[in-house]
């Protein structure tokens, strides 16, 4: 057993170390510490000694709302669009949270710096062509938010990358049925039937001329 360490007294950031308490359910030793704020707060004494905690969640608070008064841009469409990158990876009780980081989908540690994150984040943004009409999207919708696996992508290109489309191969070209919808000029719902309901090749689904209903109206007629 470690030697017992009293901390008694001491300070930690804006914590006072009031006394000893209950130990933590993995049978951590805890501290009931004043904070310079006036609240009161149970902490496990690694995190006191180690520096991880210096207040009781005031300082948290004041950081976050320093950052958004310092960019002034907390009220705009790229501060929720990071926002909201966050919770969709961080917060358990988001709604989004089972696609994202229930998946083990993280953001980078630069976008989540206390406080430059925003910053870095913004940054980035400008310098990749981000503009209020494009949401921010994963190249590898299995990797994580940083970096070298995002674009600003319209939602043409965001629906083309989502992880449930059906990706098909023909003549060495992979696209989703919308892709070749574009490039053949043939009706995506035409396509989707041919490929996944009919008994059609791929190749056939794809090169089968449509048959446009006035000619097919005039020629039985």
């Amino acid at each position: 057993m470690g030697k017992y360490v009293d901390l008694t007294g001491q300070r930690f950031g804006r914590l006072i170390v009031i006394k000893r308490t209950d130990n933590s359910k993995d049978n951590r030793a805890k501290w009931l510490c004043k904070c310079d704020c006036g609240n009161e707060k149970n902490i496990v004494g690694k995190s006191l000694r180690k520096m991880k905690t210096q207040s009781c969640g005031c300082l948290q608070k004041e950081q976050a709302k320093m950052v958004n008064t310092k960019h002034g841009m907390r009220y705009t469409k790229l501060n929720k669009t990071w926002n909201s990158m966050k919770q969709r990876c961080n917060n358990s009780n988001c709604k989004q949270y089972k696609n994202y980081g229930g998946r083990g989908i993280k953001v980078c540690d630069e976008w989540l710096d206390k406080e430059n994150g925003f910053i870095n984040f913004y940054d980035w943004s400008m310098n990749n062509g981000y503009q209020d009409n494009l949401t921010i999207d994963r190249i590898d919708v299995n990797g994580n938010y940083e970096p070298s696996n995002c674009r600003w992508a319209n939602m043409k290109q965001q629906s083309n990358n989502r992880r449930d489309n059906h990706n098909i191969t023909y003549n060495n070209e992979t696209h989703t049925i919308a892709e070749w919808s574009e490039i053949l000029n043939i009706n995506r719902y035409t396509l989707y039937y041919r490929i996944n309901k009919s008994n059609m090749s791929i190749e056939e689904a794809l090169t089968k001329k449509v048959r446009k209903w006035r000619e097919h109206n005039e020629n039985t007629n």
